[in-house]
């Protein structure tokens, strides 16, 4: 673990160096042979090649929409588990993936939406819709917002809508092969305009997350100790749970939902620069943008010259360290 404020900047400037030159790969590598030379001619001076094509139109925007998407995931990923004091807490556990999901396919079975940007708008709003839910289920009560009635709210949430999913796929095998892809969670094949239709939203939360991360690290003292010092806990929670619904919202309206991120990413981040969230936060993302877009460069060479949807490489790293920090917690206690 990093012992400074010194040696934590340090790192993230290694880490930032990591994610430019992995955004670099990702531009590089893929089916398509692309030399370094050939990519940077592209983005310079793009003659209309198809490699030159292939460079700016499928992988400089899959390059950027994987670190973005990954960075908010990772962040909203710290966030709930502070939240929820869970350490195997993600953004699903708002109910943020399965409200995206069953809006989604509501709207392929009933109404036949295939447009890639009204589906994302539309999972942005079931994302909303799922955690404000939730949001007002854990409000109930006079204990207010605690992390185990969000917890729990949050599961059942979550279970309601992935039940009605299934149910509705199951009856419209068509609905079925036009989102399956997108349930598995992916950023290839996204345009560059998705993520501009949601990058305020999640520049905004990122934002507000570092500006948050001081009160969110009373917050994790305890809610008595929060209010002893003067901190209005609720709000606190409440500012907390809309940015986990910008920034996990805004990437599955892009990319789908993308799973584990938002459990590991938080947990390498620790093991780097502690629980101060003003440094977690952006170790988070920067860990967060690296990891999907790694998973990502692997899901092209899996099955080549098929891809693998990146949710599935995503799910296939963070299943075992699912279980490493279950057992670890069960041991602990």
């Amino acid at each position: 673990m990093f012992a400074t404020n010194r040696q934590k900047m340090i790192g993230l400037i290694g880490l930032l160096i990591v994610l430019l030159a992995a955004m670099w790969m990702s531009i590089v590598c893929g089916y398509t042979d692309t030399s370094w030379r050939q990519a940077v001619a592209a983005l310079i001076d793009n003659n209309g090649s198809n490699a030159h094509l292939v460079v700016a139109t499928v992988r400089l925007p899959r390059a950027l929409i994987a670190a973005a998407v990954g960075a908010s995931l990772a962040m909203a990923g710290a966030l709930m588990q502070a939240l929820t004091r869970n350490p195997l807490a993600s953004p699903g556990i708002f109910g943020i993936n399965a409200g995206a999901g069953f809006f989604i396919v509501v709207m392929v079975t009933f109404f036949s939406i295939s447009s890639l940007q009204m589906l994302s708008w539309i999972a942005f709003i079931g994302a909303a819709a799922a955690a404000a839910i939730v949001f007002v289920i854990s409000a109930a009560g006079k204990d207010g917002l605690t992390p185990l009635k969000m917890t729990l709210a949050g599961t059942a949430v979550a279970a309601l809508f992935a039940s009605l999913t299934q149910g509705m796929l199951a009856m419209n095998e068509k609905a079925l092969e036009e989102v399956l892809f997108w349930l598995a969670g992916s950023v290839a094949g996204r345009k560059l305009e998705l993520l501009a239709a949601v990058f305020p939203y999640l520049a905004a939360a990122w934002l507000g997350a570092m500006l948050l991360a001081r009160h969110v690290n009373i917050l994790m003292m305890g809610d008595d100790v929060a209010k002893g010092l003067g901190q209005r806990t609720n709000v606190i929670k409440a500012a907390a749970a809309l940015l986990v619904v910008l920034l996990a919202g805004g990437s599955v309206a892009v990319a789908g939902p993308i799973g584990f991120v938002g459990i590991m990413v938080p947990h390498m981040a620790r093991a780097l620069a502690g629980v101060d969230h003003r440094w977690l936060l952006p170790y988070c993302a920067l860990l967060g943008g690296i990891l999907l877009l790694a998973a990502d460069i692997g899901a092209r060479y899996v099955l080549m010259p098929r891809e693998v949807p990146v949710g599935i490489v995503t799910a296939l790293i963070g299943v075992p360290f699912f279980v490493y920090i279950a057992r670890r917690g069960i041991t602990a206690k």
